[in-house]
């Protein structure tokens, strides 16, 4: 799982803390370049998202808000992600997001980081 993510800067949108300090340091520790963890909408703006970041885990539900539009928008700009969530109604998601992995709270750090780092792969591939 060392190297994964190598070189890779990764946008996590979380806002439960100590989940998102865990998964920053399970991005660091896969060989992530950089980690930006955001626990709120207002603190990322999406098109920076889809400039500056590699791939992105994004929570369903940040303080009560639905981040559905802004994986769209990033998704729109062809930047890889999954969703990590502990959002138990998952079929709108599998709906408006096929092919995009969730991972689902509680999760193994090495699942999360599996599914980010083959949704980058996808990216790179065309698929």
């Amino acid at each position: 799982m060392a190297d994964l993510l190598a070189g890779m800067r990764i946008l996590v949108l979380e806002d439960e803390v100590l989940i998102a300090m865990d998964v920053e340091q399970l991005c660091r520790d896969s060989g992530a370049a950089g980690v930006v963890v955001a626990r709120s909408l207002a603190e990322i703006d999406p098109d920076r998202a889809a400039s500056e970041f590699d791939a992105a885990i994004v929570d369903v539900m940040l303080d009560g808000t639905s981040t559905l539009a802004f994986a769209r928008h990033i998704q729109e700009r062809n930047v890889p992600f999954v969703f990590a969530s502990g959002y138990t109604d998952l079929d709108e998601i599998f709906s408006a997001f096929p092919g995009v992995s969730v991972v689902g709270k509680p999760y193994s750090g090495s699942d999360l980081v599996e599914a980010v780092a083959a949704a980058a792969r996808r990216r790179s591939s065309g698929v």
